[in-house]
């Protein structure tokens, strides 16, 4: 989807049409918006005469495309799970594990980055009503092994994570009395992390920009790459990477972020919150 949308750019900035960019591969004018959509592999041999095309000439700009390229056509850790998960939730998965900036507004339970096993078990049954424990369990694996990467021993090599967390997903309550302590424990802790910033949106503000429901922000190390928005809904999810679809998330989230309590005021609304559960 990175490389994809790097490509529309390109081409766009060059006037070329997808019918025109097709011909240049000996490729359909569909297989030019499949690519651009991260819906297809890629050939090295294709991108290089794209890039030739839209005359990218430069060798480190060449190269770095050229190696997202083989990237995207390597199966990730997560592949193993595609048997339990939803068609479009992988795609998330890898976008997850490659942006060095997460942010988040979460309403319905705690983001799953942050879940206790006994917690993400909770939510896993619930939301898959006759499965097999051995599904729920490999949906739970995933979830601990996805939280890897940000709980690292060494913060310096993990992500920035920023989440407002709706009080509505505290209150809710998952498990048992000992799951939801538990839970809101390992959140306190967590939220002490360096690279961890979490607020409560409280009940008490009422209306806020948040209105619309959950949603993600993904950024990527690389200067090039376009940041992504991921919300997901029922029965599948929308991957938005169009400058004017990101800032009005950004927008939303900056006014949720403002509207929150600070980190050090979170952590004793959840102190709070844990001496009444």
């Amino acid at each position: 989807m990175l490389l994809g949308s790097q490509l529309r750019r390109l081409r766009e900035a060059r006037g070329i049409t997808r019918e025109a960019a097709g011909y240049s591969i000996r490729a359909s004018e569909s297989k030019i918006s499949r690519m651009e959509l991260g819906r297809v592999s890629f050939k090295t041999r294709d991108v290089e005469d794209l890039l030739t095309l839209y005359g990218v000439d430069e060798e480190a700009e060449r190269e770095s495309l050229l190696s997202l390229a083989r990237e995207a056509n390597v199966a990730g850790w997560w592949h193993s799970y595609t048997d339990v998960l939803p068609s479009w939730f992988p795609t998330y998965v890898g976008l997850e594990g490659a942006a060095h900036l997460i942010r988040v507004y979460e309403v319905q339970f705690v983001h799953g980055l942050l879940q206790t096993e006994e917690y993400a078990r909770a939510v896993v049954r619930r939301g898959m009503k006759g499965a097999s424990s051995a599904d729920v369990e490999r949906r739970v694996a995933l979830r601990l092994e996805r939280q890897k990467h940000l709980l690292a021993d060494d913060p310096d090599g993990a992500p920035e994570f920023h989440i407002v967390l709706d009080e509505a997903a505290l209150r809710r309550p998952y498990g048992d009395r000992e799951v939801m302590r538990g839970q809101l424990k390992h959140l306190i802790e967590v939220s002490e992390r360096p690279n961890v910033r979490l607020q409560i949106m409280p009940f008490g503000l009422g209306g806020h920009s948040g209105e619309s429901g959950a949603f993600t922000l993904l950024s990527f190390p690389e200067s090039d790459l376009s940041d992504v928005v991921y919300v997901e809904q029922l029965t599948s999810a929308l991957y938005l990477d169009k400058r004017e679809d990101v800032i009005q998330y950004e927008q939303a989230l900056k006014e949720l972020q403002q509207d929150s309590p600070g980190p050090a005021e979170s952590r004793d609304i959840l102190r709070g919150i844990l001496q009444l559960t």
